[in-house]
């Protein structure tokens, strides 16, 4: 620090070096970057959708897992991969440091950034239930609050870190006997939670017309297993099954992967992909189609570190542009570079979104942030346990006060918003969750270029 500004590394350095020196970016080189960041973006929607999300839906059906359950676990860490390799590379690469910029602009884009575009990029409106969102906004703003307070004091031990692993943990066991425990809250808080019973009600008035079982016998919700409650009930994940790719039909073979579309748009975006598809379908089984179908873990452990690798390259382009752009880098941490990285996560959630399943989308929203807080926790206890056992991580706290009241805020105002508008998502969702987003952003450059507050930074060297 000089004169109380706060030095910051710049992203590139985390990065190699680019393809065109910096001179050659602004004659012209910046427009290849461009092309490749577009390409990774049609390159992640590929994997998520033929190979990310198939899997997934095999997984909840073989577990028997709710939407909203699989969304908030297998879906968050699946899509959240790339965050996961960052704190590995920030403990064991770099400084191991968590800036405002990167825990605020990932948590807020993610929070109303994605719930903007399934809103807005859905023809679909998604019905909402109250309990898995109170479920899972409780759950980050006890592991925002956590990792807030552990950070506080610019240390980090190994007994913090493995509290929160323990947190994880807890959140887990509460997953696997969600319906026990969603059960036992309606019955002790039924009158104020009117909102889940009316979303119930609707969802069974809807459920003859989707054809899940025969409509001449009566719809009885019951559990499948009666020992654990992350065995949702029969109709839940036959829906979802059902609802999304249509893997139930086992009789009849997916269609291949080279197969050309026939709409004009879709053949030219066929054709660019084609390289890409080829790459994929070589080191990826299709679990969709009958002869891979018991790979499909396989298939979602291979497609998860695709996302990842693609998701780096995506980051790397977004950052050398951005700084070939002369964008500041507190501005692009919570811009450009926190969507870049939430890519996946944007491109899962429209895609189930998309398909009705609302409840599915807003958990893995949701669920991916709570990942994120606290699957730090994984790489600090490594480090801090095993590696570098003669003291603590030493991390970044400035503007602890201003992200923790931003987070928690974030959250209050995204359960507001679901409340207000009826428990669905929708157009009118999107918007206001687009404008909240961006009244957000705009408030937190503001802190971050110290024109608010009291946190001027600059980068280092300069």
């Amino acid at each position: 620090s000089e004169n109380g500004t706060r030095c910051v590394l710049s992203s590139s350095s985390e990065f190699p070096e680019g393809f065109f020196t910096p001179q050659e970016r602004k004659d012209g080189g910046i427009v290849i970057y461009f092309i490749i960041i577009l390409y990774m973006f049609l390159a992640v929607s590929i994997v998520c959708d033929d190979y990310f999300l198939p899997s997934l839906e095999i997984i909840s059906e073989c577990l028997g897992l709710s939407q909203d359950v699989a969304g908030a676990t297998f879906m968050a860490a699946g899509s959240s991969a790339p965050e996961l390799v960052t704190a590995f590379l920030g403990a064991f690469v770099t400084k191991g440091d968590i800036g405002v910029s990167t825990i605020l602009g990932s948590a807020i884009y993610n929070l109303l950034g994605i719930s903007a575009a399934c809103g807005l990029f859905s023809s679909v409106v998604s019905r909402l239930s109250c309990w898995p969102l109170f479920r899972d906004c409780l759950a980050y703003t006890i592991s925002t609050a956590a990792v807030l307070a552990m950070i506080s004091d610019n240390r980090v031990y190994w007994y913090e870190s493995a509290s929160l692993l323990l947190i994880y943990g807890c959140y887990i066991l509460v997953l696997c006997f969600d319906i026990k425990i969603n059960q036992y809250v309606m019955k002790k808080f039924s009158p104020c939670c009117t909102c889940f019973t009316k979303a119930m009600e609707e969802n069974a008035e809807q459920q003859p017309l989707v054809g899940w079982r025969d409509e001449s016998g009566p719809l009885i919700c019951q559990q499948s297993r009666t020992d654990s409650g992350i065995f949702q009930e029969d109709l839940d994940y036959s829906q979802l099954s059902t609802s999304l790719h249509g893997l139930n039909e086992i009789s009849e073979d997916h269609p291949n992967v080279f197969t050309m579309p026939e709409a004009d748009m879709k053949r030219i975006l066929w054709v660019l992909s084609l390289p890409i598809i080829t790459l994929l379908y070589l080191t990826i089984p299709d679990c969709r189609r009958q002869f891979w179908r018991k790979w499909f873990m396989v298939t979602f452990l291979i497609s998860a570190a695709w996302i990842s690798a693609i998701t780096y390259v995506l980051v790397w382009m977004v950052t050398i542009a951005g700084e070939t752009l002369g964008i500041p880098e507190s501005v692009m941490g919570l811009t450009l570079l926190a969507a870049g990285t939430s890519v996946p996560d944007t491109v899962a959630s429209v895609l189930v979104a998309r398909k009705g399943n609302g409840d599915m989308a807003m958990s893995n929203i949701v669920g991916s942030n709570v990942f994120d807080m606290l699957c730090l926790g994984i790489p600090w206890f490594i480090k801090t346990a095993f590696i570098n056992t003669s003291g603590p991580i030493e991390v970044n706290s400035s503007g602890l006060t201003y992200t923790a009241i931003s987070l928690i805020c974030s959250v209050g105002f995204i359960f507001l918003a679901v409340h207000l508008n009826g428990w669905k998502i929708d157009k009118k969702l999107g918007t206001i969750c687009l404008v909240l987003y961006l009244v957000f952003t705009v408030l937190s450059i503001l802190y971050e270029l110290g024109i608010i507050g009291n946190n001027p930074t600059r980068v280092c060297g300069n």
